[in-house]
C-alpha cells in the first residue's frame, strides 16, 4: 500500500486476492470506522476501504481540507496509482461523502484514466439540486440539537471531553459541505448510479436524490430504505445485500468484457 493511500484509507479486513475493492466515504464529522463492519458482511472477496478526512483519528494533527475538489484531487491520485494492480473500484459515499464519491469518480475517468465499475450514493441530493446551505449554529448547544434531530444519536450519551475534540472536525465538514459547488463543466459519469435514501429523510426530497440520473449516462436506480438520514444503520443488512448483489453482477459483466479502462 503506498503512502498516499494509507494516509486517506483505512482497512479493517484484508482480503488476501481481492476480486474488487468497494471504497466508502464517511458523512460530514465521520470517521472511516463508520464502515468497519462492512468487511464482515460483505464476500470475502471484496476488499472495503474506508476514507479517513483530515483533521480526525490518526488525522487529528492534519489541517482539514480546504475543499471537497481539493479533497477529490488528492484521493483520486491515490487511487489512481491503487488501480493500477487491475483490481476494480466501486465507490460508496453517504450524505457529504456521496458528493465526495461523486467528484472522486470523475477525476479519476477525467483526469487518471480509470472507470470504476459503479459509483452508489446515499443520503444525498444530486450535486446540482443540493440548495445552498446554511452555515451551522455557532453555539455548540444549538449545534448539537441539530445534529441529534439528523440522527447523529451517538453524540448524545458520548463523553464531554470526547466531544469536544470532535466537534471541531464535524463543524469544519459542515463547512466543507455547504461551500461546495459543481462543476458545470464537469461532463457525465460513464458508470452506472445507484442512489439510496430513507424515507423519512428530511435532508433529502425524492426528487431531488431520483436527480442523480442527470449525473451518469450509464444506468441508473433509485432505492427507499425505511428509517431516517442515517437509515443505513438499521437497515445494514439489507443495504449490503443489495450492493453485493450488483458488484456480483458488475464483475460477472467485466470477466465477460474484458477489463476496462476509461
Amino acid at each position: 500500500m503506498t503512502d498516499s493511500v494509507a494516509l486517506w484509507f483505512r482497512t479493517y479486513h484484508t482480503a488476501p486476492a481481492p476480486r474488487l475493492r468497494l471504497v466508502c466515504f464517511p458523512h460530514a464529522g465521520g470517521a472511516p470506522t463508520a464502515y468497519w463492519s462492512w468487511a464482515r458482511e460483505l464476500p470475502e472477496d471484496i476488499e472495503v476501504l474506508s476514507a479517513c478526512y483530515p483533521g480526525r483519528q490518526d488525522r487529528l494533527g492534519d489541517p482539514y481540507a480546504p475543499s471537497v475538489h481539493a479533497m477529490a484531487d488528492e484521493i483520486a491520485a491515490a487511487l489512481a496509482g491503487l488501480a493500477a494492480d487491475g483490481v476494480p473500484l466501486a465507490l460508496f459515499g453517504h450524505s457529504m461523502g456521496s458528493v465526495v464519491a461523486h467528484e472522486v469518480t470523475l477525476r479519476l475517468g477525467a483526469q487518471h484514466g480509470v472507470r470504476p465499475v459503479r459509483l452508489f450514493v446515499s443520503g444525498s441530493e444530486a450535486p446540482h439540486r443540493r440548495e445552498r446551505e446554511e452555515s451551522a449554529a455557532a453555539d455548540d448547544t444549538e449545534f448539537l440539537a441539530e445534529l441529534r434531530q439528523l440522527g447523529h444519536n451517538s453524540l448524545a450519551d458520548m463523553d464531554p471531553g470526547l466531544l469536544e475534540l470532535v466537534l471541531p472536525s464535524i463543524r469544519a465538514d459542515y463547512r466543507l459541505s455547504a461551500a461546495y459547488r459543481p462543476d458545470p463543466a464537469a461532463g457525465r459519469h460513464r458508470v452506472p448510479v445507484v442512489a439510496y435514501v430513507g424515507a423519512r429523510d428530511a435532508e433529502c426530497e425524492p426528487e431531488n436524490v431520483a436527480a442523480w440520473s442527470d449525473t451518469t449516462s450509464a444506468g441508473f436506480e433509485l432505492r427507499i430504505f425505511p428509517g431516517d438520514h442515517f437509515y443505513l444503520q438499521a437497515q445494514e443488512k439489507q443495504l449490503l445485500a443489495h450492493i453485493a448483489g450488483h458488484l456480483r453482477s458488475d464483475l460477472r459483466l467485466r470477466q465477460v468484457l474484458g477489463a476496462g479502462r476509461a
